[in-house]
């Protein structure tokens, strides 16, 4: 194996719904070492083995023991993980299957899905104490000796370059100023944001669009889904990018390559 790797991340809208749109011939065509899947809304049981399992991957589903059908997180990955936790160890937050912690031998991978805080704002308490305990235990890790790498639809656009139509939605949840500053406090804990790092003034660089208003065939989208490192893993980071040509869900695949 090269001694680069290539890790990608996609909300995939329904695992089966994209595996019915071609999600594992895309998947063996890109062949990315490392995949972190969230919004799979399924039980590992309820996958045909060759999705569940895929030929050269290993792979671990968690899933919402709170509501069937909803949330849900999926891990493939080609390379043997050390040590595989579905959770952050506090069961409000675990119920809805949002998390897997997958340890390598030279990085740990906290796979997401955050919680959406819901066009009536009811959830946004919710997600704002998940976003909390979430940092806290990537804190706890990293105080571990853990070189920290977290992806996942993060649903939140950081800031105005990173949506389509920022004032718009300044009172809407994913753009609201708690949400945003949460982005500015793990940014100040000393997590980089991949893609800005590489590419820090690029415009017009989404990962989600309305599906109702066909919004991506007019690029009207946001940045939500992210791949972030702990500084100390950045020079290890050689490249962050954007797959939106990959169609299968209403969010696009993002990823970075890193050295091992």
């Amino acid at each position: 194996m090269s001694d680069t790797i290539t890790l990608l991340s996609w909300n995939v809208n329904g695992i089966r719904a994209c595996y019915r749109k071609g999600f594992l011939d895309w998947l063996f065509n890109a062949q990315p070492n490392v995949l972190g899947l969230q919004e799979t809304r399924a039980e590992a049981h309820q996958l045909p083995q060759k999705l569940a399992q895929p030929e050269g991957y290993q792979g671990y589903w968690n899933h919402s023991r709170r509501k069937k059908g909803y949330s849900g997180t999926g891990l493939l990955t080609q390379i043997e993980a050390l040590d595989v936790q579905f959770g952050l160890g506090i069961e409000e937050f675990d119920q809805e299957g949002r998390t897997i912690i997958a340890q390598y031998s030279s990085f740990t991978l906290l796979n997401c899905y955050f919680p959406n805080g819901g066009r009536d704002l009811k959830r946004v308490p919710f997600k704002m104490a998940f976003y909390d305990a979430f940092l806290e235990k990537c804190e706890r890790l990293r105080a571990q000796g853990h070189a920290i790498i977290f992806c996942g639809d993060v649903n939140t656009a950081h800031r105005e370059i990173d949506l389509a139509h920022p004032k718009a939605n300044e009172k809407n949840t994913g753009f609201l100023p708690e949400e945003r500053a949460w982005i500015d406090a793990v940014v100040a804990a000393g997590y980089v944001d991949t893609f800005r790092h590489f590419y820090p003034d690029l415009t017009e660089q989404y990962t989600w669009w309305s599906m109702p208003t066909r919004a991506r065939e007019r690029n009207v989208g946001w940045r939500i889904d992210y791949f972030f490192a702990a500084e100390e893993v950045m020079e290890r980071i050689t490249d962050a990018f954007i797959l939106a040509d990959v169609m299968g869900s209403d969010h696009c695949p993002v990823g970075l390559r890193l050295r091992v």
